[in-house]
């Protein structure tokens, strides 16, 4: 018998690509026909040859990668990001605005620890990134949905009808998982005024900045000179650098609220991985042109889902960017079915709607993710010659 659990956990839903997984237990895939994976959204190849070198030239020569460090993480890498920053964005960042976290989900968890409690409430857009939601689930902290139109870029003023005294943040994700929708600057400014005058923080996740396909800073919130009092901006190292397995992520934010940070990472984690970090400071003081690259190749892709989605009947794309394409699916049952077919039928797995919207939302059942960053051009067309004239 299982032992006393708490009830928040008992009630925050399974890890949704585990369970995607476990869609492919007995389903076999023939040597001219193998799994389409478009289900995860994290690089699947290992970092380049010479940032590996890197990281094994670390291990053998540097004592100190073996060891605690400080809990925000290395002084090197949180200036390196501080000047960098502050470069890209037009603002001014000190290096002691900036924390080093073990992936940017415990970048969102610790942030959001320090935010909120029973009771509060969190704005989410949907569809909305499903770990966000898993953490407030077990945290007793109440999501409140906020509801996303054609194009998926959330409304300020639709955000605003949902404040009360118990909203604690927004949070924004852009280039957004699962919708691929880039905000517009304008917008991600309207919600930072907002929550400023609501007295409520403002969150933006960019773990995928790195892949968005304008040219540019993507807003102007740290060229105000009290950014912090507000705005916190959360980033991976995972997909710029293909670090997933080094968990590297990254906070800014006041130093006052890093101050709280701390207590929550050094209770979780201590400090962040010391490889990881190492290898995350090499590839930004040495991989810019090589991430140009990369950031080249999913341009190309997006390109490719966008020409090729015209060829699915029924199908309709209503959002892609960075890794993702967010679509609605013509078929008449609900998109976890579908999803489970898939895999049998078209030896394709992508991800279901309704592990982006709330049980209560009936669009959630109409509509799928596809993470392309794993496929090229050719595979993306192998995918759609699957999809076409699918019927289900």
């Amino acid at each position: 018998m299982l032992q006393p659990l708490n009830p928040r956990m008992a009630a925050t839903f399974a890890p949704p690509v585990m369970e995607a997984r476990r869609w492919l237990e007995g389903v076999a895939f023939p040597a001219d026909r193998p799994l389409i994976n478009v289900s995860q959204a994290a690089p699947v190849e290992p970092p380049p040859p010479a940032l590996r070198q890197a990281i094994a030239e670390a291990a053998l020569n540097e004592d100190a990668a073996h060891l605690y460090g400080p809990v925000l993480g290395m002084p090197e890498l949180r200036a390196e990001v501080a000047s960098q920053w502050s470069a890209a964005y037009g603002g001014e960042i000190a290096a002691g605005q900036v924390a080093i976290t073990s992936g940017c989900n415990q970048a969102f968890c610790a942030v959001l620890a320090t935010l909120a409690g029973e009771g509060d409430e969190v704005i989410l857009p949907t569809p909305w990134y499903f770990n966000h939601k898993m953490w407030l689930d077990m945290s007793g902290v109440k999501t409140v949905p906020l509801a996303c139109g054609d194009g998926l870029v959330p409304d300020p003023e639709a955000a605003a009808a949902l404040i009360t005294d118990r909203t604690r943040a927004i949070v924004l994700v852009s280039p957004n998982n699962p919708g691929g929708a880039e905000y517009p600057a304008e917008v991600i400014r309207a919600f930072h005024d907002l929550a400023r005058a609501r007295g409520i923080a403002l969150i933006v996740d960019e773990t995928y900045r790195d892949f968005d396909s304008r040219d540019g800073r993507p807003h102007d919130l740290f060229a105000d000179p009290d950014w912090g009092q507000s705005f916190i901006h959360l980033y991976s190292f995972s997909k710029a650098y293909r670090l997933t397995g080094h968990r590297v992520g990254a906070i800014v934010a006041s130093a006052a609220r890093l101050a709280e940070v701390e207590k929550f990472l050094d209770t979780v984690a201590i400090c962040p991985n010391q490889l990881g970090q190492r290898a995350a400071l090499w590839g930004m003081r040495n991989l810019g042109q090589w991430l140009a690259g990369e950031r080249a190749e999913i341009l190309d892709r997006r390109a490719a889902m966008i020409e090729g989605f015209p060829r699915l009947d029924g199908w309709r794309l209503l959002g892609c960017g960075a890794y993702f394409a967010y679509a609605e699916h013509p078929f008449e049952i609900a998109s976890d079915q579908v999803a489970q077919r898939l895999v049998r039928e078209a030896g394709v797995l992508m991800l279901p709607g309704t592990m982006f919207q709330p049980a209560t939302a009936a669009e959630g059942a109409r509509q799928m993710r596809i993470a392309f960053a794993n496929i090229d051009r050719a595979g993306i067309g192998q995918l759609f010659t699957r999809l076409e004239g699918l019927a289900i």
